[in-house]
């Protein structure tokens, strides 16, 4: 029989790994409702900003995660490889139990997921390396619940960063200006057949355009644009010039379908304004023309730069999409007329 090291730990009997799997899951749902807590919270007291601070995006995730890797080892015996998968498992659930509850939040979930992640490897990473040197367990815990709430208590009196970010996308077209020139003023009905795959509609679930009809002419026209499941807003012309250049500034009035797509992703709220838009048309030395759309957006995060990750790609994906139903139809248009 193997002599047993006698620096090593004694062996785990089976009652043990069963009250240490219990102590875990327990941590977590403790971690998961307050979570939920904290959420429900911010949504009341600070709806329009309070999700997007730093206490929530970093301090929170890391709190919980150092929580969770502190009550799942008492006895200081796991390793660094065990702490540092607590907050996969943590962001995990939070995730679904997030898209479980909030369906139309998938774009949030999308976004923070990969923030709380970085945030809780930090915590529990830390823990990990303090675990020996924490001497009242109690006083470590209650430090951990006040730390974000201390921190989102704090941040609406600090200033936060702004940022204007420009997202723009191309497309070269086989037709004559004259031809790509109405459908900038107005493509009129879409149908659900036109346009790309995407993964910011075909997966995540944005509503895809279903009309814009051009009202009047030249600067102080409107174009009105319809979108999926009822999202409806006005576009009011700023630049005119034919056959080149049609520019618009953003107007939501009606918010009515926008918490459908993501409560907290509205186009002009206090953290992020979509403000203006516009098309670019250039003709091709070999025939044709290059279209390009552009939409610029204003934002005030604690992480403008990450934030703007995302920007290029879901607004990029509604460019690219927007653009290839005007290729399509100002070819086919240009192919009948060639006859």
């Amino acid at each position: 029989m193997a002599e047993q090291d006698p620096g090593a730990p004694p062996p785990e009997r089976p009652e043990q790994g069963a009250s240490a799997g219990l102590r875990l899951l327990g941590a977590f749902a403790v971690a998961l409702a307050f979570a939920l807590a904290v959420y429900a919270l911010l949504s009341v007291v600070a709806p329009s900003e309070g999700l997007i601070g730093f206490g929530f995006l970093a301090v929170l995730p890391a709190a919980l995660s150092a929580f969770v890797a502190y009550v799942a080892d008492p006895l200081a015996r796991k390793n660094m490889g065990s702490y540092l998968m607590v907050p996969v498992w943590l962001v995990l659930a939070a995730s679904i139990l997030a898209l479980v509850t909030l369906p139309e939040g998938i774009i949030c979930v999308l976004m923070l997921a990969p923030i709380w992640l970085v945030a809780g490897l930090v915590g529990a990473g830390l823990t990990y390396y303090l675990r020996s040197r924490i001497p009242q367990g109690r006083q470590f815990v209650s430090v951990l619940a006040l730390a974000p709430l201390l921190v989102m208590a704090a941040e609406p009196h600090l200033p936060r960063p702004e940022a204007e970010v420009t997202v723009a996308r191309s497309i070269e077209i086989a037709a004559a200006p004259e031809t790509v020139w109405p459908l900038l003023e107005g493509a009129g009905a879409i149908g659900p057949e036109e346009g790309i795959w995407t993964v910011t509609q075909s997966l995540i679930g944005v509503p895809r355009p279903q009309a814009a009809r051009l009202e009047g002419q030249g600067i102080g026209a409107l174009r009105r644009a319809e979108w999926q499941r009822g999202i409806r807003f006005d576009e009011v012309i700023t630049e005119w010039e034919p056959l080149r250049r049609i520019g618009w500034a953003f107007r939501f009035g009606d918010h009515q379908g926008w918490e459908i797509t993501d409560a907290h992703l509205m186009p002009d709220s206090a953290y992020m304004q979509i403000r203006r838009g516009g098309y670019s048309m250039a003709p091709l030395p070999g025939g044709g023309v290059r279209v390009s759309l552009e939409t610029t957006y204003w934002m005030r995060t604690p992480v403008n730069g990450y934030a703007a990750l995302w920007g290029e790609v879901l607004l990029g994906d509604l460019e690219a999409n927007v653009l290839a139903i005007l290729k399509a139809r100002a070819e086919t248009r240009a192919e009948v007329a060639r006859g």
